[in-house]
This record gives C-alpha cells, sequence and structure tokens, in this order.
C-alpha cells in the first residue's frame, strides 16, 4: 500500500506539472499570435530572416556570414556534446538503482519508493535529453547548409536558393537550437522528481515564472522610455544665451 500511495502522488505531481507548462505555453502561443515580436523567440526570429536577407544582397558582407554561422555552429556542437555527455551520465545513474534510490528520497515525506517508480523517472530524464541531442545536432545540420546557401552568388538561378527560402531554412535551425534549450530546462524540474514528488511541483513553478521573465520581449512603452531617457538634453543656442 504504501508504494501505491507513493505511485500516486508522484503521478499526481507530474500530471500537475506538466499542465502547468502546457498552461504556460498555451498562453504563450495565445499572446504571440495577437504580436508575434511578443517573446524574444519572435524578435529572433525577425532577426535572422532580416540578416539572411540582408547578407545575401550584399556580396561584400559573406565574410561576416560565414563568422557569424561558424559561432553557430559551435555553440550548437558545444550543446550537442554536453546533451552526449548528460546522455551518458543519466545512463550511469540507471545502473545504480539500489545504491541512491533510498538516499536521494531522504527529504521526502514519505520514505519509500519502488525501484520501478525510480527507473521510470530516470528514463524520463534520459529521453529529454535525446530530445535535447538531436534538436542542437539538427541545428547544426542546418546551419551547414546555409553556410553553402547563403553565399550563392546567383539567387535567381532556382527559386530554392531565393533569400525567403534560405531564411525559412535558417529559422529551422533557429527553432532547433530552441528545442534543445528548452528540454535542458524542462531537465531541472525532471532532476528534482528524483528527490521527490513536491520537488518536482515546486521546481516546475519555479522553471515557469523564471521562463516567463525570459521569453517576454520589453514592452515597447518601456522602451520608449529607455530611449527617452538615453537621449541627451539638447539646449537650444537662444535658450542658453538667455540663460547666461
Amino acid at each position: 500500500m504504501g508504494s501505491l500511495a507513493y505511485l500516486e502522488t508522484d503521478s499526481a505531481a507530474f500530471t500537475i506539472s506538466a499542465l502547468i507548462v502546457a498552461a504556460y505555453y498555451g498562453f504563450l502561443n495565445y499572446k504571440v499570435r495577437n504580436n508575434p515580436t511578443y517573446t524574444i523567440h519572435g524578435v529572433n526570429a525577425l532577426a535572422r530572416s532580416l540578416w539572411v536577407e540582408h547578407i545575401m544582397r550584399n556580396a561584400s558582407k559573406d565574410v561576416m556570414a560565414v563568422q557569424t554561422l561558424r559561432n553557430w555552429i559551435m555553440g550548437a556542437s558545444l550543446m550537442a556534446s554536453t546533451a552526449a555527455l548528460l546522455i551518458i551520465g543519466t545512463l550511469t545513474l540507471s545502473g545504480q538503482t539500489e545504491n541512491i534510490s533510498q538516499s536521494w528520497h531522504v527529504l521526502s515525506v514519505r520514505q519509500s519508493i519502488a525501484t520501478e517508480l525510480w527507473i521510470l523517472k530516470v528514463m524520463l530524464l534520459l529521453l529529454d535529453f535525446i530530445v535535447a541531442f538531436f534538436a542542437f545536432t539538427m541545428s547544426v545540420r542546418l546551419a551547414n547548409h546555409v553556410v553553402f546557401m547563403v553565399n550563392v552568388p546567383n539567387q535567381d538561378a532556382h527559386h530554392i536558393l531565393s533569400p525567403k527560402a534560405v531564411a525559412r531554412r535558417m529559422q529551422r535551425a533557429g527553432r532547433m537550437f530552441t528545442i534543445g534549450m528548452r528540454a535542458f530546462f524542462f531537465a531541472v524540474p525532471l532532476v528534482f522528481w528524483l528527490f521527490g514528488p513536491y520537488f518536482l511541483l515546486a521546481s516546475s513553478i519555479g522553471l515557469v515564472i523564471t521562463l516567463y521573465h525570459l521569453d517576454r520581449t520589453e514592452p515597447e512603452e518601456a522602451l520608449e522610455g529607455a530611449t527617452r531617457k538615453a537621449a541627451p538634453t539638447v539646449v537650444p543656442i537662444q535658450a542658453a544665451k538667455y540663460a547666461e
């Protein structure tokens, strides 16, 4: 009965956490429909499209394009390597179920835990890291394609090599990179779940609050206010003369 009650608690905590995250993304999609630049992802997508079109219409920018894409590929490759290391670490963790499943739940309200439940948690964490690895790898693959396309001298040779078509491929690389980063973020609640269901709930709420502040762009009113504050005060010459 103890293991069954613990399983029910974990299932309820996981369901509530999934609903919290789903509700957050539902809210985000609703806001994006009305304002595509409501999130930083929309702003980045717009910037990537304009960047590709600018590069392909200015032949003198080819070196800058290659350097920028090289930095992109290096960053995505680093994240893919990190995901691979985390996959290996998670597989190692799965082989030590009997040794650490009890000790990791020392802070939990309920002290008993079924071995099957522990393995399920580790497998979900492993799946999350595999998704991150695949997403970052696909981002590298798509960016490698863009390296060649962005420097094509005659974009009118084929419609698939037009600036808009290349920009769409660049957008796919950006979306894959974003998916990989989200998978890393979602790994935080899954790791806390290893310590107990209540840690899962707390970390999921904290993650949503953090993402809400990170995903939003600054309101236009705030940007305009910051621009006005940053603008130097210009005193007309005649006014300054009278002031003297």
